[in-house]
């Protein structure tokens, strides 16, 4: 019985049973401390407040720089003393803290050596390394004015509460914190797309955001869920072929560092999942990890082994949680968005009124002071001895002049008035003052009119931000949609699978038996018996399936095309049955019984077919009784693909002496048609992007880069394909391919036309000069180009060229120059429409139909096709192939006898 069952039947039984715990309750001391400790660290120190996106110690960081701020580099050393006066804890944990603010670069103008995310080196110590506020800092984050105070936690200063934030800054830096009970993680989001997702939220407008990584690399974001508990976000390393032998990785996923990769890429290795050479680690200001294959290693499938093995893809699990009214909020990024938006919004208007304030107080004095100056009041006070008369004198002289005035006049407006100097007095100029009180005036209008269009005012505030700090900060995670990678596709076949046929054993510690085929530690093996019985098991040391092993192979989950072709006799004695089945799932150790279950059964012919192959076999019967037949031939060609649990068809109800083969086989199953979805930018056969072709085994895949570099590969749905691809199709050998290019070395341009000449073989078709490029290349069969030309100074503009390549040049070998193009100077060269052509019919052997000595398609009768000869053995085979991919997995039980 495996683990899992075992564990099963034990919960099972415990739940049967009585309950074996008590709950204890504490008293005294615990009833209330725990409590108190779980919420003190939740509010003071694991988790960010939703007002300003800044835990306690970060605000008190940020609080401490702008104390100390004047507008030069202070050291760390100096920040973190500052901060202890408003932090309860140690000296390590606000540098800590500081260090991260300063890594993400955007609060803190940092200088010396701050650490390095990508390497997962630490900064400097706090006395060598120095910060200031960055504009973006100041600009955004401080304004004393609208900010609320408390008292600090020895009561001897005050600190914020929260800090007037005007900007999502807990989505732009992220946060991560585990309290007692609970934990937080916020992914970083681009600078640019929150602004504009602000700016979307201000219109009333739908909005979507994703996280961007400043470790960069490629993420699939299809399961983010918002950032709520639930949801995953998959990032892989950004990963490329440098050489024949030797990958590069140039981001790493976040979360990770280089050394940690390349600690894991050496555990896989050691492990036997993949096989590499040496890795160098060359990063500096930017990742670049070289990753030596031994030869014969296949590059694409490393790839997908490194994505499948190492911490090349991590998987990332979201939690939105922040501190809202002293509670614990979960809340997802887009609710953030559009709280922190609105929250700028709120903070804005603040900021407007109490500015507006202020002008109307300036307008207010200085229009007094106009009036005190101008009418003389101040020659009033001259008589008065008291300062109750001098106050009433002045409020005397000012009334009949105040009706313009927008507020009573206190004793404090008079108080300035007396306080204005004899200097000030006897230069006042009457225009200079007007002037100013106009200008007041204007940005009055100006702060109401904000005011009462106070959205566009904050959509306007967001588009200055993205203005002035926004270059630099596009996004660095690519968005990509990720195909799962199987990992018993690509791990290294690092072991040997061996069989004791006879005694029924497979496994990898069977050295002195009969050897199968290299697996893995993580490959399924599946096995048949002579009995007729099948098994899929996990690879191990040693492992019994039964006696007479006729069969085994590593097993391929879903696999529809290896077709399993098999007779066999129903019990000691019955009739004979010859079957077609695929094995695409099962549960792995069951046994199952592919005869008709009758005791003494026994398996006569088996076949294993990875294309769905169909032989033709001899059957000889013994000489028993009046028979008359004794020997016929068999094609399993004639019998359907049914599931594997059909009884078959009827052979012979007579013993059989032999099945011999006869003739091997061709596939009997439909092409594959393979798809390219430009996404992932992978192959597929499920219908996604646009379809390539229908292909066969022998058929290949034509790739051409932008490079110059050509090359035909088989198409497995592994394959990496490079950035720069531009042409990706089914590979017709007898289709020429035709470009024009420019020779660096002549610096001329060039037309030729060739064929693949060696397939698998990547070649370039253009000179190697690092100046030659390729201009246009078409794989139409009677392409046409137009050349447009350079206007000289003083001359008229030659007309455009027309060139119809099969006209202007042969087709010649790869390796050819080929015919130069002109030799004026060449603006621009266009693909033009093709000449019309009816391509050949592709011929393949399965199509064939045999006639004597004489072959023709199958499918065209008429005398328009040219005659096609093909070695093929002479001997008929049927017309119509009967198996196809939808017999598959039907449980149907034909009986009806071939004879």
């Amino acid at each position: 019985m495996s683990e899992e069952h075992e564990d099963l039947e034990n919960i099972n039984n415990e739940d049967n049973q009585e309950p074996q715990e008590t709950i204890t309750k504490v008293t005294g001391m615990y009833k209330d401390w725990f409590l108190d400790y779980a919420s003190y660290v939740i509010l003071e120190r694991a988790v960010p407040a939703i007002e300003d996106g800044f835990k306690p110690v970060q605000r008190r960081i940020m609080h401490s720089m702008k104390d100390l701020d004047d507008g030069r580099y202070n050291k760390v050393a100096n920040i973190v003393g500052h901060t202890m006066q408003y932090h309860p804890h140690g000296d390590a944990s606000i540098a800590d803290a500081m260090v991260q603010i300063g890594q993400k670069d955007l609060l803190i103008d940092t200088q010396g050596n701050w650490g390095n995310i990508l390497t997962g080196d630490r900064a400097a110590a706090s006395r060598y390394i120095e910060a200031r506020l960055s504009k973006f800092a100041l600009d955004v984050v401080y304004n004393p004015k609208i900010t609320e105070w408390q008292a600090s936690y020895d009561g001897r200063r005050k600190e914020p509460i929260n800090l007037p934030v005007m900007f999502p800054l807990l989505l732009a830096q992220g946060g991560e914190g585990i309290a007692v009970g609970l934990s937080t993680k916020i992914l970083p989001h681009n600078f640019i797309e929150l602004i504009d997702a602000s700016v979307k939220h201000l219109k009333g407008k739908r909005f979507t955001i994703v996280p961007d990584f400043p470790t960069a690399g490629i993420a699939d974001f299809t399961n983010y869920n918002d950032g709520n508990r639930g949801g995953k976000v998959r990032v892989r390393a950004k990963i490329s072929q440098h050489s024949k032998n030797t990958l590069v990785i140039t981001e790493i996923p976040f979360s990770t560092t280089t050394q940690s990769l390349i600690d894991s890429i050496l555990k896989a290795n050691d492990k036997g999942k993949i096989k590499i050479k040496k890795i160098e680690d060359n990063t500096a200001a930017e990742v670049e990890i070289l990753v030596h294959l031994p030869s014969g290693i296949s590059p694409d499938k490393t790839i997908d082994a490194l994505y499948a093995f190492t911490s090349c893809e991590v998987s990332i699990s979201p939690l939105g949680c922040v501190i809202e009214d002293n509670k614990p909020l979960f809340i997802g990024v887009s609710e953030m968005l559009r709280r922190s938006t609105d929250n700028t919004v709120q903070l804005l208007k603040s900021e407007l009124e109490i500015k507006l304030g202020e002008l109307e107080e300036q307008w207010h004095f200085a229009s007094l002071e106009r009036i005190f100056i101008e009418n003389r009041i101040y020659r009033d006070i001259e008589e008065e001895e008291t300062w109750d008369g001098v106050i009433n004198a002045i409020d005397k002289g000012l009334k009949p002049h105040i009706k313009h005035l927008k507020r009573e006049i206190t004793v404090e407006d008079i108080t300035r008035l007396t306080e204005i100097r004899i200097k000030r007095i006897s230069k006042f100029d009457i225009d200079k003052a007007q002037q100013k009180i106009d200008a007041l005036e204007e940005q009055i209008a100006e702060v109401k009119h904000h005011l009462a269009n106070l959205i566009d005012y904050a959509i306007a505030y967001f588009e200055r931000l993205k203005k002035e700090y926004g270059e630099g900060k596009e996004r660095k995670t690519e968005i990509r949609i990720f195909d799962d990678v199987d990992a018993t596709k690509v791990v290294i076949r690092n072991t040997k699978l061996y069989v004791n046929r006879e005694e029924g054993f497979v496994g990898t510690s069977l050295r002195r038996d009969e050897y199968v085929c290299d697996c893995s530690d993580i490959d399924d093996i599946i096995a048949f018996t002579k009995d007729g019985k099948m098994m899929v098991t996990k690879v191990d040391s040693k492992t019994f399936i039964g006696k007479d092993i006729i069969h085994v192979a590593v097993f391929k989950k879903k696999d529809k095309r290896t077709i399993y072709n098999m007779i066999y006799r129903d019990g000691k004695g019955g009739p004979s049955y010859v079957k077609r089945f695929a094995v695409t799932s099962i549960t792995r150790d069951r046994e199952y019984d592919l005869t008709n279950g009758n005791k003494s059964s026994v398996v006569s012919y088996f076949s294993a077919n990875p294309n769905g192959e169909a032989e033709v076999v001899s059957i000889s019967l013994r000489q028993v009784g009046s028979i008359k037949k004794l020997k016929w031939d068999l094609d399993f060609s004639d019998i359907l693909i049914k599931g594997r649990a059909s009884k078959g068809n009827l052979v012979t109800k007579y013993a059989i002496k032999r099945i011999e083969l006869k003739e091997k086989g061709v596939s009997t199953l439909k092409p594959r048609k393979i798809w390219f979805d430009d996404t992932v930018q992978r192959l597929n056969v499920d219908g996604r992007g646009e379809l390539i072709g229908e292909f066969r085994g022998e058929d290949r895949l034509l790739i051409i880069n932008q490079s110059g570099m050509v090359k035909t590969i088989i198409p497995e749905l592994t394959t990496h394909f490079d950035n720069d691809m531009i042409v990706l199709e089914k590979w017709i050998p007898k289709k020429p391919i035709s470009a024009i290019y420019y020779n660096g070395e002549k610096e001329l341009y060039y037309v030729k036309r060739f064929l693949i000449e060696n397939e698998g073989k990547e070649e370039s078709f253009i000179s190697d000069h690092p100046n030659s490029q390729l201009e246009v290349v078409s794989t139409d069969w009677r392409p046409v180009a137009e050349v447009e030309f350079t206007k000289e100074r003083g001359k008229d503009r030659k007309p455009k060229m027309e060139v119809n390549f099969e006209e202007f040049i042969d087709v010649k070998g790869i390796a050819a120059m080929g015919n130069q193009l002109t030799k004026d100077k060449v603006n621009q060269i266009d693909l033009k429409d093709s000449l019309p052509f009816e391509a050949p019919e592709e011929v393949h052997a399965d199509d064939l139909e045999v006639v004597g000595e004489e072959q023709v398609t199958a499918e065209s009768s008429d005398a328009t096709e040219k005659e096609v000869k093909v070695d093929l053995d002479p001997t008929p085979k049927s017309e119509t192939p009967k198996a196809n991919d939808e017999d598959l997995d039907v449980d149907e039980t034909g009986q009806a006898s071939l004879f």
